[in-house]
């Protein structure tokens, strides 16, 4: 029975392998302007990483829990990202730089996801069930974010570096700050394509300038006023 486990494994680990070479070496050369040649992708950690877990995800799903834990930390020590093996992630994902992200166990990721290096996504405590977060298609978390407990980041979304995000987001939106603030975006182009990191917007200065027009138009109408009084005596 112990040697059926074995090669069972060992067939597991050669299938998710072959099938997820291919695709995760066309993830990394078209999410990495940088790159020069197909093989450049053995060096990136985000490779390897997304190989590791995909074949330690397999192992958590049919309960060798300890084989799991175990491929996904010789893949944390090899390569600084530690991917709970129980977090479920699609496909064409890609991790840039890498080091310090950390998923946790319930955390759902969507597919063409870009995270940045140093990114948290985690919990909150000691919740049970559902407690790490649901990034779904699309979306880019820049580097340094925090996105934290069983909140939902819609679709096409971008989340700004350093920002640390602690309730829903709504799809086509961008985050910034510390808590977090949302921000509509007029472009509906998919961050997680365009890998910018440099335009967010300042929410507190939007409110800062709509503070000023309301300002602006409310000393208009007291001159108007004044005006009026001025005229009337």
């Amino acid at each position: 029975m112990k040697a059926f486990i074995i090669m069972l494994v060992i067939f597991l680990i050669l299938i998710g392998i072959f099938f997820g070479v291919r695709k995760e070496v066309e993830t990394v050369k078209r999410k990495d302007p940088a790159i020069k040649s197909s093989i450049e992708v053995i060096l990136y950690s985000s490779f390897w990483a997304m190989i590791s877990h995909k074949i330690a995800h397999r192992l958590y799903k049919v309960h060798l829990f300890f084989l799991a834990r175990l491929i996904s930390q010789l893949s944390r020590w090899l390569t600084g990202i530690e991917i709970h093996p129980g977090a479920a992630i699609g496909h064409g994902v890609f991790i840039d730089h890498g080091m310090g992200v950390v998923i946790g166990e319930t955390c759902e990721i969507g597919d063409n996801v870009l995270i940045y290096q140093n990114v948290t996504l985690g919990g909150t405590g000691k919740d049970i069930g559902k407690r790490h977060p649901t990034i779904e298609s699309n979306v880019m978390v820049g580097s340094g974010a925090k996105v934290l407990g069983p909140i939902t980041i819609g679709h096409d979304s971008k989340i700004g570096a350093g920002s640390v995000v602690l309730q829903d987001i709504p799809p086509y939106s961008t985050v910034v700050g510390i808590p977090g603030r949302t921000v509509d975006r007029n472009n509906l182009a998919s961050p997680s394509d365009t890998l910018d990191q440099i335009k967010l917007p300042d929410p507190v200065e939007m409110e800062i300038c709509k503070l000023r027009i309301q300002l602006s138009k409310m000393q208009n109408e007291i001159e108007e006023l004044k005006k009026e009084k001025g005229e009337s005596q």
